[in-house]
């Protein structure tokens, strides 16, 4: 941990903040590593830093064709949970939910974990049965889970609408107690810094524009900055798996769409929980500044854009209001879009491809930001060793030819609404 007395703080204030020590080195490309990792946002960068911590691989690279935390590592809604139905999804993101509670010491960097809680609210006696449901098979794999009824929903958060005329009414609701939210850019800075005090190379502004071949095997990168070569490359770009994987040879079953995050004006606390409507696909939480953090539905058409459209904006306002009339009047600030990789299973992709060398980790649908330790882990360890770890053995894309598909159809939004 750095440390600065009172006299080199005041130093750097006055010297318009110039005499800093940089959090990561910025080196330029050596003309070869044991492995590059194309990709500069959490799970490329977690990647990296447990194949150091894990492994003991450090000649390698994370090549980012932008900055660090500026792709969807930074533009999400921070939401952390392991509340999961399927086997092999449940036990995986219950493991990333540990690596969570652990991070902070583990990076030596706050990554401002907030373990506030999450409910979802359930809008029939139909939906809180398929919640008891959901709440027994986490249980049964240690998870926490509670059944909440009514009374219990409007102690815990009195602010929704509970009158006769509510457009859903709320019959109860199902808690994880652990879940919570993270500082999202924090967590690409500690995963960035830690790498790099492995000696991993971060180099930022250098795309990745095609692949080396050696016959059959893929033997390094053609980048913006030149030719490297690499015993392994692995794949962690979020939404532009898909661009990159043709460039490699590979067609891939995944979609890229749009999906928006929204922040509103300062509050006074109100939020204490992370709140999923079990009635529309709509979550909210309470930032530290104040601001209502709260996302919605795709926009339902493939793009690479970092922006929405305008409908889904009105959409997302709709379902805040129905569940919350309370905040009909606050201003929105901003809106943003990430790039979403979607399989059609709604499940990750983490595995060796068929092209000899290339490594690839995606298909995130709505699940990347609270599997980025699980991510990082389990990647490296395929990386490290050729093959994958228990965590992440269902999550081949040889799954799609056999059949064998984590159908789970979105737990992120849509299973509150089955």
């Amino acid at each position: 941990m750095r440390h600065y007395s009172a006299l080199s703080i005041l130093r750097n204030g006055l010297a318009g903040h110039r005499h800093w020590q940089r959090a990561w080195r910025a080196p330029e490309p050596k003309r070869s590593y044991d492995v590059i990792i194309v990709g500069g946002g959490g799970h490329g960068l977690a990647t990296a830093f447990y194949l150091a911590e894990n492994h003991g691989i450090r000649n390698v690279a994370v090549l980012e064709k932008g900055y660090v935390g500026g792709g969807n590592v930074g533009r999400n809604t921070t939401i952390v949970r392991s509340n999961y139905l399927l086997d092999g999804n449940t036990q995986f993101y219950e493991f990333s939910m540990k690596l969570w509670e652990g991070l902070t010491h583990a990076l030596n960097f706050n990554v401002m974990f907030s373990q506030r809680g999450q409910i979802v609210t359930a809008h029939s006696a139909d939906q809180l049965d398929s919640f008891s449901h959901r709440a027994n098979v986490m249980r049964l794999n240690g998870i926490d889970a509670d059944i909440l009824s009514r009374d219990d929903v409007r102690h815990l958060v009195p602010y929704l609408d509970y009158s006769e005329t509510a457009r859903f009414p709320i019959h109860g609701a199902i808690l994880q107690g652990r879940a919570g939210t993270a500082r999202h850019d924090a967590v690409a800075w500690g995963y960035a810094r830690a790498a790099d005090g492995h000696g991993v190379d971060i180099i930022q502004n250098c795309e990745v524009t095609g692949f080396l071949h050696e016959g059959e095997r893929i033997v390094g990168v053609e980048t913006a900055k030149g030719l490297i070569a690499a015993g392994k490359v692995g794949l962690a770009v979020a939404g532009h798996t898909s661009v990159l994987g043709h460039k490699a040879g590979l067609e891939l079953p995944i979609e890229s769409h749009v999906l928006q995050a929204f922040v509103t004006e300062p509050l006074k606390p109100m939020v204490d929980q992370v709140v999923a409507y079990g009635a529309d696909h709509f979550y909210v939480s309470q930032s530290d500044k104040g601001g209502l953090v709260f996302g919605g539905n795709l926009d339902g058409y493939n793009s690479y854009a970092q922006r929405g459209n305008l409908g889904v904006v009105r959409e997302v306002a709709e379902a805040a209001i129905a569940l919350m009339p309370c905040i009909s009047r606050v201003r929105l600030l901003r809106h943003w879009g990430g790039v979403m990789d979607m399989t059609p299973d709604a499940s990750p992709i983490i595995c060796p491809t068929p092209v000899d060398g290339l490594y690839l980790n995606g298909g995130w649908c709505y699940g990347g930001f609270k599997a980025t330790p699980a991510s990082g882990w389990c990647f490296a360890h395929t990386i490290a060793t050729g093959r994958p770890h228990p965590l992440n053995a269902a999550f081949s894309l040889d799954r799609f030819r056999t059949g064998r598909t984590l159908d789970e159809a979105g737990v992120g939004p849509f299973a509150w609404l089955q």
